[in-house]
């Protein structure tokens, strides 16, 4: 039978503390942004799990190999010329930084470990995973249906179809919600 590596075991002791004083498996969760409001609401689940199971949040984005799928990323003017991982890297700097200074209350956020690397993202993100013996996968998706769907296809139904480690998938609420 196979366990799930994210389960840890709370050891009581941390009773001022919403994060465990120790678990028996510490392997990370990875979480996989895109910095659209869907990968906000996957940090933040992401992030509250992490801290429920006392375990390193690592942070990925990547950068879009132009050659299979070229990304796009809104440049301030002053970053118009710059190489799209520079852009991605402070982009991801500045996500992070206000995600966290929302949420000080969540440790997860302020502890968590950021990378960025350059591919196809599926690939990449689980590529990552294995490296560094993460125990999950949390992504955001948008959802999309029909013609975009079959142009652009899903990430993130990528992920779920080849990951051998558990895959969350979270969506951000509707506005009005």
């Amino acid at each position: 039978m196979n366990k799930n590596p994210c389960r840890g075991q709370r050891v009581v002791g941390a009773e001022n503390s919403n994060r465990p004083a120790s678990t028996k498996n510490e392997a990370p969760i990875v979480v996989a942004l895109d910095f659209t409001p869907d990968s906000k609401a996957a940090l933040m689940w992401a992030a509250d799990y992490a801290d429920r199971m006392g375990r390193k949040l690592l942070v990925l984005h990547v950068v879009h190999d132009p050659a299979e799928a070229p990304g796009s990323y809104r440049q301030k003017e002053e970053d118009l010329l710059r190489p799209m991982e520079d852009v991605a890297t402070k982009m991801m700097a500045e996500f992070l930084q206000k995600v966290a200074e929302e949420h000080p209350e969540i440790a997860a956020l302020q502890d968590a470990e950021s990378a960025l690397v350059r591919g196809i993202p599926a690939t990449r993100i689980l590529e990552f995973a294995e490296a560094r013996g993460a125990c999950g996968i949390v992504m955001g998706s948008r959802g999309r249906t029909g013609l975009p769907h079959l142009l652009l296809g899903s990430k993130a139904e990528r992920v779920v179809q080849l990951s051998p480690i558990p895959v969350m998938i979270v969506k951000a609420t509707a506005p009005d919600d």
